[in-house]
């Protein structure tokens, strides 16, 4: 894992990414909670395979600014790019692309955990 280390994924938006599906308006174009999923998957999966046994990554901070709507049908494309690591924490530029141009973009934090810890802790709340 390195600064200026990049992914990307692309999908195609279909009815179930909707805003309307999603809950997040009434209208069937990308919802802005699907693309910040994408946007998270982007980042996660870019350094997935750096880590060691037994961590993972989970999402901390999201900063994004929806900027054009996209339609059933049309491609989206998702960028990440590693701007900073900081022990623990890794942070990233996110950017979503439609067939007609820039739709999305921000920055992204993730921070590493042990997976069996996390979920051990998280779970104790139940008790």
């Amino acid at each position: 894992m390195q600064i200026g280390q990049k992914n990307q994924i692309k999908t195609a938006v279909t009815k179930n990414d909707t805003a309307k599906v999603f809950g997040s308006g009434e209208l069937e174009v990308l919802a802005t909670p699907r693309m910040i999923a994408l946007m998270e998957e982007c980042a996660y999966k870019s350094i997935s395979s750096d880590l060691e046994v037994g961590a993972t990554t989970v999402g901390t901070l999201m900063d994004v600014k929806h900027l054009s709507a996209t339609p059933v049908g049309m491609d989206v494309t998702v960028e990440s790019e590693i701007l900073e690591i900081d022990g623990r924490r890794v942070c990233f530029s996110v950017k979503a692309y439609d067939e007609c141009g820039l739709i999305g973009e921000g920055k992204h934090e993730r921070f590493i955990v042990y997976s069996e810890k996390f979920t051990q802790k998280t779970y104790a709340k139940l008790k």
